[in-house]
């Protein structure tokens, strides 16, 4: 099972089952966890510029600590130092969304602040488990898992 770790937890009522989605979608026998932090569009451009060089709000960051998972089952064995004996799970990393660019984008693509919250995170754990979007098939790839997982959720446009 994948477990989020924030301290805004209780503004998302529907985060256990969208990683109870997650998980079904991609198989996974071993317990996850990541970081979660729900940030203003100041805080993220701040990061986005430190981290990434990039000058600019974006919607969502995934900051992914394993390599080599996309398409496979993880066992415990295979990364072991990432492994978190308190939290008897491996750490998949960490994920910052901007409640602002929620809103926004939610209101430019019709549909509400709910759907675009968990299709961000979607898209940020998608990125912690391998997935890409660089490559027109890896993004054909990862689209099509956004959209089966809020699909399972029954979060459609």
């Amino acid at each position: 099972m994948i477990k989020a770790y924030s301290e805004q937890i209780s503004d998302l009522p529907k985060l256990d089952r969208l990683l109870s989605v997650i998980n079904d979608f991609l198989g996974q026998t071993c317990d996850f966890y990541f970081e979660l932090s729900l940030v203003s569009a100041r805080r993220i451009h701040q990061i986005n510029l430190e981290t990434r060089g990039v000058d600019s709000v974006t919607d969502v960051l995934s900051f992914p600590m394993l390599d080599g998972v996309k398409g496979k089952i993880v066992k415990y064995s295979d990364y072991p130092f990432d492994f978190d004996p308190d939290r008897r799970a491996i750490f998949l990393g960490s994920v910052v969304l901007c409640m602002g660019r929620v809103k926004s984008q939610a209101k430019t693509y019709g549909h509400s602040e709910e759907r675009e919250t968990y299709y961000l995170i979607t898209h940020a754990l998608l990125h912690l488990f391998g997935y890409d979007h660089i490559e027109e098939s890896d993004r054909a790839e990862m689209r099509k898992a956004e959209e089966k997982i809020m699909n399972e959720m029954g979060i459609v446009r």
